[in-house]
């Protein structure tokens, strides 16, 4: 199941792992994105934390963690090519994968149903 957070990320189960990026409204908002900063491998950041940076031609945003742990994994192909996060955020364009400190910290995300609720409100 995916989870997402008010500043438009999202948070997915992956075995022992959580696989997160932004979500495919942020990337409709952002347009055509042009930059991508990922944190390194083995750094930790707790929820909150800015952890990552996304450029588009309308502006520069940072990307939160939306849950806290360790980066276990940094998806270099979207720094190479940054257009792949408007292709396809939610998939093949996450930014990094998290060992959670914390799991318990999902249950206060929003699942899809509130996020799209969310999203038409904002």
């Amino acid at each position: 199941m995916t989870k997402y957070t008010n500043d438009h990320e999202f948070v997915r189960e992956d075995g022992d792992v959580y696989v997160v990026g932004i979500s495919k409204h942020a990337a409709e908002q952002l347009g055509d994105v042009v930059f991508v900063e990922l944190p390194e491998i083995g750094k930790s950041f707790s929820k909150g934390d800015d952890m990552a940076v996304v450029e588009s031609v309308k502006a520069a945003s940072d990307v939160y963690a939306p849950i806290s742990g360790e980066i276990v994994a940094a998806n270099a192909a979207i720094v190479d090519e940054p257009a792949k996060v408007n292709e396809d955020p939610e998939g093949s364009a996450w930014f990094v994968k998290i060992k959670a400190s914390d799991p318990a910290e999902l249950d206060a995300l929003m699942d899809e149903a509130a996020y799209t609720a969310f999203t038409v409100e904002s």
